[in-house]
């Protein structure tokens, strides 16, 4: 090869190797979200600002930890998340506080931030995607989606299959468990629990339990004492206002004739294992089902 064919030929390599690096680095991004639109970025996000405690968890667990620079309050949870500047509240943002932190993509629940907020970061150009995982595909199918856009599929690919593989083993252990009739109050003043669509109602039915207000309309329906009294759960669990405050389960000590409280049948969960649609839900759901096993025990 001649002397000029040498130069040309590490001329072409040259460009070809720029380009290609380039496209690595300006590689276009494009997922649905839970909203079925589909979120598209140049590249991969680096600056990433979560507007849910269950976002901001979702987020690390995608291996995205790293780009997150905002997040809402009670995001406490991995430790790291603790540290993160704060943007409000999840139903309450603060705008100019967010918009101060120069995000490349912001993360929304779809289910619980004001949408006219998160529309007006729409309009100013933010990238938004609308996270919602309502059960356990959801929430490894996020898994997927956010480290696709945060560059860091690898870890989202990694932990969506082993929550997967988690749940599988969990249904196969079950699968002919006798059915318990519970009741799941998720708040105490207005009475509160969860219908069949809820990650909470789901994670029971994993379990061989029945949620008793499976079919109310709302999601997180209001109830009142007389209609868990009509019912009569054979469990009744709650998670409490803390990981440690199991006093909303005493209040039922007051109805000696319901069947849970007639076996002593009341049981705590910590609420952040449960009341959170990420994969810590796969601990939350080991609880729930050993509680349903004490409960068939007693019968």
């Amino acid at each position: 090869m001649s002397r000029r064919c040498r130069c040309l030929w590490m001329a072409a390599l040259a460009l070809w190797l720029g380009a290609a690096l380039s496209g690595a680095v300006r590689a276009e991004v494009c997922v649905s979200d839970a909203a079925a639109r589909e979120v598209c970025l140049d590249a991969p996000a680096r600056r990433i600002v979560a507007l849910s405690p269950g976002v901001t968890e979702l987020l690390f667990a995608a291996g995205a930890g790293e780009r997150l620079v905002g997040a809402v309050s009670f995001s406490d949870y991995p430790p790291a998340a603790r540290a993160l500047p704060r943007v409000g509240s999840y139903d309450r943002l603060d705008l100019e506080a967010l918009l101060a932190l120069a995000p490349d993509l912001v993360v929304a629940w779809a289910g619980g931030n004001p949408r006219e907020q998160v529309d007006r970061l729409s309009a100013l150009g933010l990238p938004v995607f609308f996270s919602d995982a309502g059960d356990f595909a959801a929430i490894a199918a996020s898994l997927e989606r956010l480290g696709a856009l945060a560059g860091s599929e690898a870890a989202g690919r990694a932990a969506a299959t082993r929550l997967r593989g988690q749940v599988a083993e969990l249904r196969a252990r079950y699968a002919d468990a006798a059915p318990v009739p519970v009741f799941y109050q998720v708040w105490e003043r207005p009475l509160m629990t969860v219908n069949g669509e809820h990650w909470i109602s789901r994670a029971l039915a994993l379990c061989g339990g029945e949620n008793l207000f499976a079919g109310e309309a709302p999601l997180v329906p209001r109830i009142g004492v007389e209609a868990v009294l009509a019912r009569d759960p054979e469990v009744i669990v709650t998670g409490g206002m803390g990981k440690a405050d199991s006093t909303w389960l005493m209040a039922w000590r007051e109805f000696p004739e319901l069947t849970a409280v007639r076996r002593d049948n009341l049981f705590f969960v910590d609420p952040d294992l449960v009341q959170r649609a990420t994969p810590r839900l796969v601990q939350g759901t080991r609880a729930l089902c050993a509680h349903l096993e004490t409960a068939r025990e007693r019968r």
